[in-house]
């Protein structure tokens, strides 16, 4: 049953996170407004029984994303499948999909049902789609054109009625480009799709994936919650999460597991600091006291919270200025303190007129 966190985090900003459990320890999480505007996409596409095609980086939680999508359908009754089209070997994942007939191969002795069929009425989730070999991509264009499909070593059609959303993390240009991925496919399953951005480029969300996570994963370990410190939350924000949320809930559970809160910021601060020609404090061996690394950090959060924020709002001070909750006088102050330009203003100093928006 989903459940919709009534209490609104208090993130030292006026703004909202929305956490919604979609399963068993499994939950979506949004503060940014990009994560915010997708879940309103997905409310939208969920009643709508067609494919869903789900695009991202890995580990940016597309398998969240899909469950979520099946849980707000009419299908959310009957079982949530997912394949991971990666994981099995290629000359196995037809009989996985599409099961197989008695004789179909040697050690064949009785047919089995693939996940198509063990799927009725429910969603199926193929995960890593682009992996898919070019002839099992054709036999799924069947399957989402005509909802049939007949079994490994099988002459009858299976009519199938369960809906597809997939997923993957390859450029599906570059793969079509390349005859490595079926157009016609990639149209079918198309038709409807969420683009799930990087964290990097959604820092609001890090925070309350932090706390989710450490709570979540404190009650699976039996363990107690561990407090996040200002310094070790400043190095998150700063930190640029290659590997996206799942490397984020990786995290969680190493602090969890050793619980040393100075090893956990030692492993994000060589990796988040800024870098000179010469090297930085870190790397020349010279470490800076915990105090100025710790300021150096929330300036540098700060600095691009604050940047990111006057984009999204087209560079408005005002309007920019009520969603971080400060005022108008502060906002100008930290401009300054930080040299924030907008285009227009860079575009001046390079000799450029350029009219200044209203709130500026």
């Amino acid at each position: 049953m989903t459940s919709v966190c009534p209490s609104l985090l208090d993130l030292n900003v006026e703004r909202r996170t929305h956490i919604e459990e979609v399963a068993p320890g499994v939950g979506f999480v949004a503060a940014s407004p990009v994560m915010l505007e997708l879940r309103q996409q997905i409310g939208q596409m969920a009643p709508i029984d067609l494919p869903v095609l789900v695009l991202g980086e890995s580990g940016v939680g597309k398998e969240v994303a899909a469950r979520l999508l099946h849980h707000l359908s009419p299908r959310r009754g009957a079982q949530f499948l997912k394949v991971n089209c990666a994981a099995v070997p290629h000359e196995l994942l037809e009989s996985e999909l599409f099961g197989y007939e008695a004789g179909a191969f040697t050690g064949a002795v009785r047919a089995k049902p693939g996940k198509f069929e063990m799927c009725p009425r429910g969603t199926i989730f193929l995960d890593e789609l682009g992996e898919l070999p070019p002839g099992l991509q054709s036999k799924l264009l069947q399957v989402l054109e005509d909802r049939t499909f007949s079994r490994l070593g099988g002459r009858s059609l299976v009519t199938v009625d369960a809906r597809v959303i997939a997923a993957t993390n390859v450029n599906i240009d570059r793969a079509i480009a390349e005859k490595r991925f079926r157009a016609d496919l990639y149209y079918r399953l198309g038709a409807l799709q969420l683009r799930i951005p990087p964290l990097r480029e959604r820092r609001e969300d890090i925070v309350p994936q932090l706390r989710y996570f450490m709570a979540q994963l404190a009650a699976d370990l039996n363990r107690p919650a561990l407090p996040l410190s200002d310094e070790l939350l400043a190095a998150c924000r700063a930190y640029s999460w290659p590997g996206n949320v799942r490397e984020l809930q990786n995290f969680i559970k190493r602090f969890l597991v050793h619980g040393d809160p100075a090893a956990a910021l030692e492993e994000l601060t060589p990796r988040c600091l800024p870098r000179s020609p010469e090297g930085n404090a870190w790397s020349r061996g010279r470490r800076q006291d915990l105090k100025g690394m710790v300021r150096e950090l929330k300036a540098r959060a700060e600095r691009e919270a604050i940047q990111e924020m006057l984009a999204s709002c087209g560079w408005h001070r005002g309007r920019a200025a009520e969603l971080l909750g400060i005022s108008t006088k502060a906002l100008s102050q930290k401009i300054r303190q930080y040299a924030i330009a907008s285009p227009w203003e860079r575009a001046d100093a390079e000799g450029n007129q350029t009219a200044v928006p209203a709130g500026q």
